[in-house]
């Protein structure tokens, strides 16, 4: 699909539009607003005012702080997920049938490992998670009389890189598809400051050509075009209703709300306070030992103390913790609440226990499953590009992810379990069992070393 065919007559500025009108950005600003925490309701003065301090007379006489307690749960929302979704390494699962097959599987793995592919997936959740839309370009570097690496097993002077872009950091996506759902286009705005000035960008990329856009005094003006080698376009795209503490915005602003008003009430009774009958005559001097209050014959003197705090409040603050880690299905996973889990806590209850943060990583799988697989997809074609004697080995082969949710092991009590299906036989050999323990890099020298010293000490003993 061809975009911007350029003539004289063209008009540039109504294309650009057009491709801007066809989908609404997210309103970062917003969802700024609510992760971060300094711009929480609870810390603007004109929702949460300081307080008012009245002279006798009824007078002003200043004003006093509140407290503002802000807290940082839509960051601890998105963390879990990320952590649950990503925490351990997706895995790519490919059934290899000859050694070019295997020779494009381990290419494809060096170019995700030259991308440290592994914590990029980390901020591709994050910022899809708190910005409800992301996405990623796959590009190549480098020129054909550069200089030349091995990394990939082979020289080359080219290298497959990838770049995240994302609303969070200014950058305005706009995926257009066709009534197949297939992307037909890919569209980018983004600005840079150039000599002390901002200057908007546009790029378009379609399976055939790139191009990009400069904004000038003069209108927009074509500064790149160059042909898609890969036919395919290189982009990623994912996107959410909204973002994933969505639900629970309102019950996040009443808890701090709560949570500050309680301060206040604290600092009002938590001190000591004397109530007094009768006439005083007479206080203690600062810093004297003994304190004494003398007063006329027949007055009192005693101490105020708030035994209870309502608990009414308390219901609500805890109730809404609940809500929030509920609906959100984000686990609560702080100390105080595993330290009382048992030290022999099994496998099935662990599972239990961050049931409802899988359920929601499988609900996640439904954009990052179709996401991950296209990513594949892309690598491949540039690695059929780069290489192209591997081309129709790679589109003939089926290369997948496994997420692989986030799990505290119970090793042990897996491994007897299977050892009681298999009649209490091994069900791992030794070297299998080394490689699983992941504490050497290479399992067969130290499967080799061992065997070594156990003939060492038979010897000895002879």
């Amino acid at each position: 699909m061809k975009v911007f065919e350029i003539t004289e007559t063209d008009d540039i500025e109504a294309s650009i539009k057009f491709f801007k009108d066809a989908i609404e950005q997210p309103r970062i600003d917003e969802l700024k607003a609510q992760y971060q925490v300094a711009q929480h309701p609870v810390f603007d003065l004109r929702k949460r005012p300081d307080r008012k301090v009245l002279k006798e007379d009824g007078s002003f006489e200043r004003w006093d702080s509140v407290n503002r307690l802000g807290l940082p749960i839509q960051k601890k929302i998105v963390g879990a997920s990320v952590a649950f979704l990503f925490g351990n390494p997706v895995k790519l699962m490919c059934q290899t049938q000859s050694p070019a097959e295997t020779e494009a599987l381990d290419l494809i793995r060096k170019v995700m490992l030259g991308n440290k592919i592994d914590s990029f997936n980390r901020r591709i959740a994050r910022d899809l998670f708190r910005a409800t839309s992301v996405a990623e370009v796959w590009f190549v570097t480098g020129e054909s009389k550069g200089p030349k690496h091995s990394d990939y097993g082979f020289e080359t002077p080219y290298r497959i890189k990838v770049m995240k872009l994302s609303p969070w950091e200014g950058d305005e996506l706009y995926p257009c598809f066709d009534k197949y759902g297939d992307m037909a286009a890919f569209c980018r705005g983004y600005s840079l400051f150039v000599d002390a000035k901002e200057v908007p960008y546009f790029e378009v990329y379609t399976d055939e050509e790139y191009k990009l856009f400069e904004k000038t005094d003069d209108g927009w003006q074509e500064r790149e075009s160059t042909v898609n080698s890969i036919g395919k376009i290189p982009v990623v795209f994912a996107s959410e209703e909204q973002s994933d503490w969505a639900d629970v915005q309102t019950a996040i602003e009443r808890l701090e709300h709560l949570l500050s008003n309680f301060a206040d009430t604290n600092d009002y009774h938590g001190n000591p306070k004397i109530f007094i009958e009768g006439e005083i005559e007479g206080f203690v001097k600062k810093g004297e030992s003994g304190a004494i209050i003398q007063g006329e014959k027949g007055s009192k003197a005693s101490y105020l103390s708030w035994d209870h705090a309502p608990e009414s409040i308390k219901l609500e603050i805890e109730t809404l913790f609940k809500v929030i880690y509920s609906f959100t299905q984000t686990p609560d996973i702080s100390f105080d609440t595993l330290k009382d889990l048992k030290q022999g806590i099994s496998g099935v209850a662990l599972e239990m226990l961050f049931m409802d943060a899988h359920l929601k990583v499988h609900e996640k799988r439904e954009i990052f499953d179709e996401y991950l697989q296209r990513r594949i997809n892309i690598v491949k074609a540039y690695i059929g590009w780069l290489k192209p004697e591997l081309k129709a080995t790679l589109g003939a082969m089926a290369v997948q992810s496994e997420i692989m949710p986030f799990m505290i092991n119970d090793i042990g009590s897996v491994i007897r379990n299977m050892q009681s299906a298999s009649g209490g036989k091994a069900i791992l050999s030794q070297k299998t069992a080394i490689e699983k323990a992941g504490m050497v890099i290479n399992a067969e020298a130290e499967l080799k070393q061992i065997r070594a010293e156990e003939e060492l000490k038979i010897t000895s003993k002879l």
